[in-house]
């Protein structure tokens, strides 16, 4: 999968303007900068609608619940395609939509709140630690512990043996 490229504002407003004032056709331009042309036509519409403001880019914006609420009830009741939709809400991409509207779909309006970012807390290094009680340890439970670790040694000892008739095994068929 290839990613995702960034434009800077000065580029944006370049095409745009080759588009508009100098007339060249957004498939030229396209071509001469190497871009898709739908990229050229979204942008020429942000440009109309919202001026040099509706090219600068919304790095990691985030859209409250009840926006999105309303972006997805506005849709259905209008029926907006998606870009009209982007452009009357100057969303920036037509995926994050499509994303609202299959996870309101799935799960409701739960669906539309915001996912934690990042790391799961379960995979941090802060293992919780058995608590040690100030009782001692009964006979039983000293045997129970005393037989868990005799276990895990005898479960290594396998590993191991194991281990080495592999080796063995692969040295006697390289002579």
């Amino acid at each position: 999968m290839e990613r995702k490229v960034k434009y800077d504002y000065a580029f944006k407003l370049e095409c745009v303007e080759l588009v508009l004032k100098k007339h060249y056709s957004s498939e030229h331009v396209s071509k001469v900068k190497g871009i898709s042309k739908s990229n050229i036509i979204k942008w020429i519409d942000f440009y109309k609608t919202f001026g040099k403001v509706g090219l600068l880019s919304r790095k990691n914006q985030s859209y409250s619940i009840e926006f999105k609420l309303k972006v997805i009830k506005t849709i259905e009741k209008e029926s907006l395609s998606l870009r009209a939709t982007i452009l009357r809400f100057n969303i920036p991409d037509q995926a994050l939509i499509v994303k609202w509207k299959r996870d309101f779909a799935i799960f409701g309006v739960d669906g539309l709140r915001p996912k934690q970012r990042g790391r799961p807390k379960s995979m941090s290094n802060n293992k919780r630690k058995k608590r040690k009680s100030d009782k001692p340890l009964t006979r039983e439970e000293e045997l129970l512990l005393e037989n868990e670790s005799l276990r895990c040694q005898l479960d290594i000892l396998k590993k191991l043996h194991a281990l080495i008739q592999a080796e063995e095994s692969t040295k006697k068929r390289k002579p």
